[in-house]
């Protein structure tokens, strides 16, 4: 096997993420990040959660969240509520329309990939992470941060 044969499966996974990302915003006018933020809200309590919550969830920096809260709610997908204990806090909501807009949707790469992962055997999937690990290591990418989802940060150009 040449190094080369590696690159390109790399190139393959990059490529089909950046694929769907652009497929979800030309289909939904939403990020992968929207999505799985709208999906996140669908899962708490009467669908609400703060600010900190979805942060954690996403695993993104806060002023990246906060942009992501913005673009929801300007579009209607969300709504803001200030608390009335703290008017600090404040819940994040999934409207009706982020609903619909969600229950749309088709299932996301990430979603089908951590459902094959999680049908490995331990052995395998220790072996996939040993060998990821590596490249990241010959990558000399240890000091990147990446949340646990698969998103894509690249603009997104209409075509």
């Amino acid at each position: 096997m040449k190094s080369d044969e590696v690159l390109v499966n790399i190139r393959k996974i990059v490529r089909g993420i950046n694929l769907e990302n652009k497929r979800i915003q030309k289909q939904f006018g939403i990020s992968i990040p929207q999505l799985l933020c709208l999906s996140f809200l669908k899962e708490q309590p009467n669908y609400s959660a703060n600010h900190k919550q979805i942060k954690d969830y996403l695993n993104l920096n806060a002023s990246t969240v906060t942009g992501i809260i913005f673009r929801l709610s300007q579009k209607e997908f969300v709504t803001k509520q200030p608390s009335e204990n703290d008017r600090r806090v404040v819940a994040v909501k999934l409207s009706a329309k982020g609903l619909k807009l969600f229950n749309d949707a088709p299932e996301l790469l990430h979603s089908k990939l951590e459902e094959k992962l999680n049908s490995l055997s331990s052995e395998k999937l220790l072996q996939l992470k040993s060998a990821l690990d590596y490249l990241i290591d010959i990558m000399d990418l240890q000091e990147i941060e990446a949340s646990p989802l698969i998103t894509s940060s690249e603009p997104i150009q209409p075509e």
